[in-house]
């Protein structure tokens, strides 16, 4: 680093003694403390390691510059940013994930094993953002010691739920492994969240977000009763378990006494027509959608409820097929609340 006495004045020098010229890592280092003293946040951590350790060792060898040079040099820094027209990542790896989103998974994937570029960013926060069943997946795979260490870093919540999943055997001995965690360094916790992470991105892209129980759930809301009944009875005999998991996707009229929170009835009721929640409440016949139609009585406005009360009685016996239209439009309404994020349902587990 032969240009750094020339940032800092020897002694005995004067304002008119030559200085050599500046090299471009000085002026970028003259640049980062001009910006660390100004408050603001700069984003070293995105450099190689190589090029963060030379720029500590550069500011950590200079001392001052003189107003004169730090004007001189910022007035090049900004002139150089207005220069530039357009800039692009640099790499391939700034590539993918500026396109993240906008090719598709397949294409990202095929392009990433090519170029030899793993997935960007904290690895441990993908594989927090895994569900349960793939983390117990990943811990069923890998030794008690990884398995301890991936238990370690994620939330407690799912944690939890992980271990609630695993044998009993197992999860025995990843818990006492936990406590063995102690003398763990975080570069190797670092390459551990890697290999993980290795692993949850070479898995091919799935064409279905959803599950299957969760895909033939959803269009089972939309169907008549008596179709819903037969077709799971029928699926019972085939699947078993598979018909339970479809079962519990379900959300149908009568299941929203145990998966609608009360507080949210009136969210339900300014989106819903009165006309056709009276109609859901006329059609209410078997005992469960009688007690979904009064749980939903029950916690709105009371002269809502005598309105919608009084006008389902005016209404007499409602056929089948009105009806049935009436009860899908409350579920309707139910889902695309939650799809907003504005009410949470009651999960199947929780309201058991």
């Amino acid at each position: 680093m032969s240009e750094l006495p020339a940032l800092a004045a020897p002694s005995g020098t004067t304002a008119q003694t030559p200085r050599p010229p500046l090299s471009r890592k000085a002026k970028a280092a003259i640049i980062v403390q001009f910006l660390l003293n100004e408050g603001s946040d700069v984003p070293l951590s995105a450099l190689p390691e190589e090029q963060q350790a030379e720029l500590t060792l550069l500011l950590g060898n200079m001392r001052y510059v003189d107003r004169e040079t730090l004007n001189r040099v910022v007035q090049e820094f900004t002139d150089e940013l207005d220069s530039v027209g357009l800039s692009f990542p640099g790499d391939m790896a700034g590539a993918l994930s500026a396109l993240d989103g906008r090719i598709s998974a397949r294409t990202a994937l095929r392009l990433r094993k090519e170029a030899g570029v793993r997935q960007t960013g904290d690895p441990w926060t993908r594989i927090n953002a895994q569900p349960p069943e793939r983390l117990q997946e990943l811990v069923l795979s890998e030794s008690i010691e990884v398995a301890a260490v991936m238990m370690s870093k994620i939330d407690v919540t799912k944690a939890a739920q992980v271990l609630a999943r695993l044998p009993g055997d197992k999860a025995r001995r990843i818990s006492y492994a936990v406590s063995m965690t102690t003398g763990v360094t975080p570069d190797a916790v670092d390459r551990i969240g890697l290999s993980l992470a290795a692993q949850i991105d070479a898995e091919p892209p799935k064409a279905f977000k959803a599950g299957p129980d969760e895909r033939l759930g959803a269009i089972l809301n939309y169907s008549n009763t008596a179709v819903r009944e037969e077709l799971l009875q029928n699926l019972e005999a085939e699947d078993a378990d598979f018909a339970e998991a479809v079962r519990r996707a379900i959300f149908t009229f009568a299941n929203i006494p145990e998966r609608l929170n009360a507080i949210d009835v009136p969210k339900i009721t300014r989106d819903v027509p009165v006309d056709t929640l009276a109609t859901a409440v006329a059609a209410a016949q078997s005992d469960e959608d009688r007690k979904a139609a009064q749980f939903l009585l029950s916690n709105m406005s009371r002269r809502m409820a005598d309105s919608i009360r009084e006008e389902a009685e005016g209404k007499g016996s409602v056929k089948t097929k009105p009806g049935d239209k009436a009860m899908g439009a409350v579920v309707a309404a139910i889902r695309d609340l939650v799809a907003m994020g504005e009410i949470e349902l009651v999960s199947p587990d929780e309201a058991e």
